[in-house]
């Protein structure tokens, strides 16, 4: 039918685009003719607009298949519940992002694309569930540069750096361009900025993954990770000093 859309075809035609023999693919044409789905006239089959309506509602849901087999590991492997229900259905969005993987014995390997990208983006929005010891103060320097920064922290994440990095704290508070927000808890983080977007998820909500990050630069996908942020702004207090 996508075929059919595109231009009318002989059943040569058909035959040779899936190459496929009469036998395989006659019934199909049968099933699709007696359906109102296709017409033929003289030698050429096309699509009919019953047929045109059925594929414009069918192509979503291949798309969703596809962007699900494109990273299919990654997404069955992970635990999925904090992702809201409205952003996984516009899974879609993610259709052009891939998963970069690091070996055990180079697991930050991909830290530096990490950071290397951030330097480069003008605003920068992220959670964090997990505490990473180089993170206050790469953050800092994003602060004393001026960098518009929003992040939100889970709040055992946010204890550990205001009990540990109290000084770097007060210095991203008090930042120009920062603002900061402290969430009970989630199980997931990324980063999303004008430039590329950054995922990484949990395998069950006690075990992180620091190896697989899902990483997309498409205007899709960057607005999808804009969304689940507002999304947890929206669960999350603000803090305005300590």
């Amino acid at each position: 039918m996508f075929l059919l859309e595109e231009k009318s075809c002989t059943l040569s035609d058909i035959k040779d685009y899936f190459n496929v023999s009469s036998p395989e693919i006659s019934p199909r044409i049968k099933e699709m003719l007696e359906n109102n789905l296709i017409e033929k006239t003289d030698k050429n089959y096309q699509i009919t607009p019953v047929g045109r309506a059925i594929i414009h509602h069918f192509r979503p849901f291949l798309d969703i298949i596809e962007t699900i087999e494109n990273n299919e590991t990654f997404w069955k492997e992970h635990y999925l519940c904090d992702i809201p229900q409205d952003l996984l259905n516009d899974l879609i969005s993610l259709k052009e992002c891939n998963v970069v993987s690091d070996s055990i014995e180079n697991i930050y390997e991909s830290h530096k694309v990490f950071v290397e990208n951030i330097l480069k983006s003008s605003v920068i929005k992220g959670v964090s569930s997990i505490f990473i010891p180089t993170y206050p103060d790469f953050v800092v320097n994003l602060a004393k540069r001026e960098v518009p920064t929003s992040l939100i922290l889970t709040e055992k994440v946010f204890e550990k750096v205001r009990d540990e990095h109290h000084e770097k704290l007060e210095i991203y508070l008090n930042a120009p361009h920062t603002e900061l927000y402290v969430i009970d808890d989630v199980k997931l983080a990324f980063v999303v900025t004008d430039i590329f977007f950054s995922m990484s998820l949990f395998f069950n909500p006690d075990t992180y993954d620091p190896r697989d990050d899902l990483v997309g630069y498409d205007e899709a996908a960057l607005k999808w990770g804009s969304d689940l942020f507002d999304h947890y702004v929206q669960k999350s207090r603000k803090v305005t000093s300590i």
